[in-house]
């Protein structure tokens, strides 16, 4: 029989994982604006994110949108682990 998951390994693991992608957004659309649009528009199947775009990205708002993304992550691995090991 397969062990059960930790739910808080899980949730750190899942709130690692989304902190680094969300840095690695970041960085991508302070490098390469216009990729970074066609990019993140595709993968939403083709809609228009140059209507929603923020011409001004804050050190504040990055902050805050990284946090978001972290606790985001930390929760939903963390219920993840928790429903797994309930079917279990």
């Amino acid at each position: 029989m397969a062990e059960k998951l930790k739910p808080k390994a899980a949730g750190y693991a899942l709130a690692s994982v989304a902190g680094v992608v969300s840095l690695a957004c970041l960085l991508l659309v302070i490098v390469a604006k216009e990729f970074a649009i066609n990019l993140f528009g595709a993968i939403f199947h083709g809609i228009d994110l140059s209507q929603i775009v923020a011409n001004n990205i804050t050190i504040s708002s990055a902050a805050l949108g990284f946090v978001e993304v972290v606790v985001i992550g930390f929760i939903l691995g963390w219920l993840f682990a928790v429903i797994y090991n309930k079917l279990k």
